[in-house]
Parts: structure tokens; C-alpha cells; sequence
């Protein structure tokens, strides 16, 4: 009967999943010397320099907390910078930190590289999409 209640309960199968791909994600950014977390903070400043702190929170859906701590650790780094304009902080990013960009999109291909080639490229796809699927939809219950 424990077999079934942690096999078909949703919220055990997508914790493990999430300790499973945080451990694979932590690896592969490693070699940026930042998280996983910081480094897709940095890809959404370089998308689009100077947003805000909270429309990066909203983006990676992220609580505003995570997100000071986060940026604030990427301004010690120097690879961003704040920039106070009345009440909202607007973000950019320095040449230092413009020049991890292409090795923050290497670790995030070899990412998804290193899971698609357990779990198939399709599987894979299908996986992420039925995922991104459900949080949109549980998301409306908050």
C-alpha cells in the first residue's frame, strides 16, 4: 500500500523529480560558479536589460525574497548591476556578467541534453510541456 501512495501521489513524485533535476542542474551550472537559479536570472536580464526586480520574480516565479537574495549576490559577483529609478529597481547586467552568457546557454543546452538522453528527446519534450501545463493550472488555485 506505501508503494501506491507514493507512486501515485503528485506531490511525492514531483519532489522527487525536483531533487533528482535540481542535483543535474547544480552540476551542469556549476561550471558557471553560480546556481542554477542565479544563472537563469542572469539569461532573463540578458533578454531584457533593465526589468524589474518583481517582473524578474514574476518571469522565473520567484518570491520577491529569493529574488533580492539572488540579485543582490550577483551584484557582490559584479555581473549585475541596480538601478533605482523612483520606487523600482531596474536591473542590467556588466560586461563581466555579459561575458558568462554563452557559457550560461552551454550549461543550460548540456542540461537538457544530459536528461534527454536518459529519458529520450521526446519524452523529454512532452514531459516539460505536460509540467508546464499543470503549474499553469494549479497556479490559478492560488
Amino acid at each position: 500500500m506505501l508503494e501506491k501512495y507514493l507512486t501515485e501521489c503528485l506531490y511525492f513524485t514531483a519532489s522527487r523529480l525536483d531533487r533528482i533535476i535540481t542535483k543535474m542542474a547544480e552540476d551542469e551550472f556549476s561550471k558557471t560558479g553560480l546556481s542554477p537559479t542565479a544563472a537563469y536570472l542572469l539569461m532573463v536580464v540578458y533578454e531584457d536589460e533593465g526589468l524589474s526586480q518583481k517582473k524578474i520574480g514574476e518571469t522565473l516565479y520567484l518570491k520577491p525574497s529569493t529574488v533580492t537574495r539572488t540579485i543582490d549576490n550577483l551584484v557582490r559577483k559584479e555581473l549585475i548591476n541596480k538601478e533605482i529609478n523612483g520606487r523600482t529597481t531596474l536591473i542590467y547586467s556588466t560586461n563581466k556578467g555579459k561575458e558568462l552568457s554563452t557559457l550560461i546557454h552551454e550549461c543550460w543546452f548540456s542540461l537538457r541534453d544530459h536528461y534527454s538522453s536518459i529519458i529520450g528527446k521526446e519524452d523529454a519534450d512532452e514531459i516539460t510541456n505536460k509540467i508546464s501545463k499543470i503549474n499553469d493550472q494549479l497556479d490559478i488555485v492560488d
